[in-house]
């Protein structure tokens, strides 16, 4: 009896020292390189997340990099306003303040990469506070207008001022379009993490397959207050369905066989406001559920998870804003532990 208790006891500590050991090889591998792969359609919000994790990560950006935003947001507030301009012609509206129509042509012939003066923030200032580009901003899905337009045209005057630096806020809400491959590097609760961000429209998506080995885990952004809004690339398509087909392809692709993936139901503070006057079944015609925020957000996310045809494959979906700090913050944490468990799953420890 004494005997075999004992022979319990020992295969019991033989067992123990083997998961023991299994644990320090997964911290060990999780610490030598866990590879995140930021994928999702263009606007999306994903190089939003990618800026999240160098601000929360890595100390933000120097004043070299700050100088570099300050000319893409300056840019936005030309194209914003360019784009409002062509609006307001295409719905066959007049300025409300005929001195805005000598001005409009001056900030029409703007090129992207003009330097913002005070001089001509103060002419942009007089456009935006035009009744009729406030008509054509409430209707402003109808065109390619930028989610950050009205934040930034909002503070024309500080964004022209001559030492003007931008804030994290301001960083946040900058759309630089990502072309190419970007990759960060950052150490986190003692794990190394490589994070690769890949451009999100058509053109750039061929690009993709360069990045599909050795991934620990795919973070895919959509961005959900996009389904009234259609693609850059192709007027007719609506980017919430360009999204849902992108992460179907995505989710059941044999590239990511073995990696998590983590699902961003992005802009969901855009989203909040839009459904109170935006019905849902402009997209979805099956839709019924009326402008019911809970609703209408989580009959989106059973859209996505529906798409997932391995039975044996877990889809993590969170929902997200990624110009907050804070909502990021947490919700990484909660994703860095996902993928510790995912791992131990596959090594039968759980």
């Amino acid at each position: 009896m004494g005997s075999c208790l004992l022979k319990s006891k020992s295969e019991e500590d033989i067992q123990n020292r083997k998961i023991d050991k299994k644990l320090e090889l997964v911290e060990k591998e999780k610490h030598d390189h866990v590879n995140l792969l930021l994928l999702g359609a263009g606007e999306s919000g994903k190089s939003t997340i990618f800026k999240q994790m160098k601000l929360l990560h890595l100390n933000g950006f120097d004043e070299s990099e700050k100088k570099d935003f300050k000319k893409h947001i300056h840019s936005n507030v030309i194209e914003s306003i360019q784009v409002l301009i062509q609006g307001m012609k295409t719905l066959n509206l007049g300025y409300t303040n005929e001195n805005n129509n000598n001005l409009s042509e001056k900030i029409e012939n703007l090129k992207y990469s003009q330097e913002l003066t005070q001089e001509i923030a103060q002419s942009i200032k007089s456009i935006w506070e035009d009744q009729s580009i406030h008509q054509t901003f409430l209707v402003s899905n109808q065109f390619q207008l930028i989610d950050s337009a009205e934040y930034f045209l909002s503070q024309i005057e500080t964004l022209s001022e001559p030492n003007y630096i931008p804030t994290v806020d301001d960083i946040l809400n900058v759309r630089v379009r990502t072309t190419g491959i970007s990759e960060t590097e950052f150490d986190y609760e003692d794990i190394h993490f490589k994070m690769t961000d890949v451009g999100g429209q058509r053109s750039e998506r061929k690009k993709w397959i360069h990045c599909f080995s050795d991934v620990t885990a795919v973070f895919f952004v959509g961005g959900i207050s996009e389904y009234d809004q259609t693609l850059f690339e192709e007027t007719e398509t609506k980017r919430m369905t360009e999204t849902l087909m992108l992460f179907g392809e995505i989710c059941n692709s044999r590239w990511f066989r073995d990696s998590s993936i983590i699902l961003f139901l992005n802009k969901i503070d855009i989203f909040e406001k839009k459904i109170k006057h935006i019905d849902l079944n402009v997209c979805f015609e099956d839709y019924d559920g009326g402008c019911d925020y809970e609703t209408a957000r989580n009959y989106i996310k059973k859209k996505f998870l529906d798409l997932n045809q391995q039975t044996d494959k877990l889809i993590y979906p969170y929902f997200t804003c990624a110009t907050d700090s804070d909502n990021i913050s947490s919700i990484f944490k909660a994703v860095k532990d996902t993928i510790f468990q995912s791992d131990l799953q596959d090594l039968g420890l759980l």
